[in-house]
């Protein structure tokens, strides 16, 4: 389903940092569900596709495993999986009433507008939470929604905690340096558990030492303590100790994605229940899939939900690899709290012109406002109107054409390509 009228309204209220409350309702609703073992991954970047390739070697290895993930691209199923697969409509669907009147009665509030007793966020990973507890799964991979310490994921039973990268987005809830943001990231380590770190910059990563030392908490920081190398037969060979993986080719593109890889594969080898033979590892990663990041529809249609300066970053090394044959446009569009001329700058080097764009969601910009944020760059920019109008300005035939700045923007042109 696309959304739900539950979701909808619920969505009215905006974000409600904290989980105090959220914790108190599901101990009344159903405290077996935060007891769940999890591998629970925060970061600026890369959660997603690290879940992506934890799930996929879960799977290969006939480990029966949830997913919950955030945003979705075209239908909100897409956040809630097990075993890869989506959850049903009707699944969902009573899951959300069932966990709304739960709340209505436990708030003792009326269902009312913006009265809801949950937020939409808190709607979704309650029915996540709640239905992998009910098929008795044996362990999870939890995505953060927003930071870390204050997010609603923030009650599961963490057995390692995962933090990808570090770097400038949502300051306005997280914090205007990497020291703040790097904080309220390192809330999801607890008391004992392993901690994975990716590569993080120098300030970011004396925080995070600094917490998993108060707590305790082991830290593997790839690089220094298990390692990802490139290989030039774009394989890679996983080392940690005397363990060694070799000849892992994949599924994701970009050399970014050795790092998402090589994280994933620690968390699941922290995980004193898993054994995972190397040739299940080897064609988990092969056969994972991320759809909108650096995801080809076609020959000619690219698309990424590069929407900060380091997702910006990370797609231009990969469009520098790239043969630049015909020419190359850019399609661009943001959500109002993005910084999208930083965007814009990092990727104007690889285009030859270009066009600005909104979906239908509702904080994105309008076509015309992401047009003046970015005027002045050294390349030719138009504003093309709303999405559903975009192939009147790009030839797919004649054009190689980029989708970036929003995850939303993505999944709007991922719907339309498909349905064409």
């Amino acid at each position: 389903m696309r959304t739900h009228q539950i979701l909808t309204a619920a969505a009215q209220a905006g974000i409600r940092l904290g989980h105090e409350k959220f914790r108190a309702f599901l101990e009344s609703y159903q405290a077996d569900c935060l007891h769940t073992p999890a591998i629970h991954i925060a970061g600026t970047n890369g959660k997603g596709s690290t879940s992506a390739f934890a799930s996929q070697i879960l799977k290969q290895a006939n480990i029966l495993s949830g997913c919950y993930t955030s945003p979705h691209l075209i239908e909100v199923n897409e956040r809630i999986m097990v075993n890869q697969s989506q959850i049903s409509d009707d699944v969902l669907s009573e899951k959300l009433h069932s966990i709304l009147k739960a709340a209505t009665d436990w708030a003792g509030e009326q269902v009312d507008g913006e009265e809801l007793p949950l937020t939409f966020f808190e709607l979704m990973t309650a029915a996540a939470l709640c239905h992998f507890n009910d098929l008795k799964l044996p362990i999870n991979v939890i995505e953060v929604g927003l930071g870390g310490r204050l997010d609603s994921t923030n009650v599961v039973n963490s057995v390692v905690s995962v933090i990808t990268s570090i770097g400038f987005d949502h300051m306005d809830v997280l914090g205007d340096d990497l020291a703040s943001i790097a904080s309220e990231k390192s809330g999801i380590i607890r008391e004992g558990v392993p901690v994975v770190v990716g590569q993080l910059p120098q300030e970011a990563m004396r925080i995070v030492r600094m917490i998993a030392h108060e707590k305790n908490a082991p830290l593997y920081v790839l690089g220094t303590d298990f390692y990802m190398h490139p290989n030039e037969d774009n394989t890679w060979h996983f080392i940690w100790g005397e363990r060694v993986i070799e000849n892992l080719t994949l599924g994701l593109k970009g050399l970014h994605q050795g790092s998402n890889a090589a994280l994933a594969i620690m968390a699941l080898l922290l995980v004193p229940t898993i054994q995972l033979p190397s040739r299940l590892i080897r064609q988990g990663v092969l056969d994972a899939q991320h759809p909108g990041r650096i995801e080809w529809l076609s020959e000619n249609i690219l698309l990424d939900c590069a929407h900060n300066v380091d997702g910006a970053y990370t797609l231009g090394a990969y469009l520098k690899e790239c043969p630049r044959i015909k020419p190359r446009t850019l399609l661009l569009g943001a959500s109002d709290d993005k910084d999208i001329r930083a965007v814009a700058v990092s990727l104007q080097p690889y285009f030859d012109r270009i066009l600005t764009t909104h979906c239908a969601h509702p904080r994105a910009m309008s076509a015309g406002d992401v047009a003046k944020s970015i005027s002045g760059l050294d390349r030719p920019v138009f504003s093309a109107g709303p999405v559903e109008s975009i192939f009147d300005y790009v030839d797919e035939e004649k054009d190689e054409l980029v989708v970036a700045g929003s995850i939303f923007l993505v999944g709007a042109l991922r719907a339309i390509y498909k349905a064409r």
